[in-house]
């Protein structure tokens, strides 16, 4: 998608590699074994650092766990970076995974039709929060200064104009 939005995509594999690039999207997975990794990797500290100095950082659903302050109500110990409260595959499992078009406002008129794949749900968010769409009622999209978080999964539909709308929060061209 970064790619299709005429950026330059790179795979992070070691904490070093975050030095040579404007924004960092953490995508989606198993959220337990991607935080064993980051931690054994050491990439914590970095990714605390990177958001530190204003580039821009995107989760998408276990991404977005991983960055989240608190999960279901316990504070987490990883990334804690950014005011949300998260539950864990709360649309189900699997066989539960839906599409449905979503209101995104500031990227545009058009619905977004938006993957939830046994998706994260934000429960509750801080003042410095800023709800840019709900689903449901809860939570889908959201952002706090240089962090974006997304519990469904972007990537997986063809439109650019979240991962755009991501891209504008701080590359530089």
């Amino acid at each position: 998608m970064v790619k299709m939005c005429g950026e330059e995509a790179l795979e992070i594999r070691l904490p070093e590699e975050l030095d040579s690039v404007d924004a960092l999207i953490i995508p989606g997975g198993e959220s337990t074994t991607i935080s064993k990794l980051m931690e054994e990797y050491g990439f914590p500290g970095k990714i605390k650092s990177f958001v530190k100095s204003g580039k821009p950082v995107m989760g998408t659903c276990a991404g977005l766990i991983l960055l989240a302050s608190r999960q279901q109500g316990r504070k987490q110990k990883l990334l804690n970076l950014i005011e949300i409260d998260v539950k864990r595959n709360a649309y189900g499992r699997q066989i539960e995974s839906r599409e449905v078009d979503i209101e995104i406002p500031v990227i545009g008129p058009q619905p977004f039709h938006a993957v939830f794949i046994r998706a994260p749900q934000v429960d509750s968010a801080g003042p410095g929060v800023e709800v840019l769409a709900t689903y449901q009622g809860k939570i889908v999209l959201a952002r706090q200064k240089n962090i974006l978080i997304c519990c469904f999964h972007p990537e997986l539909t063809g439109d650019t104009r979240v991962h755009k709308y991501f891209l504008g929060m701080g590359l530089k061209k």
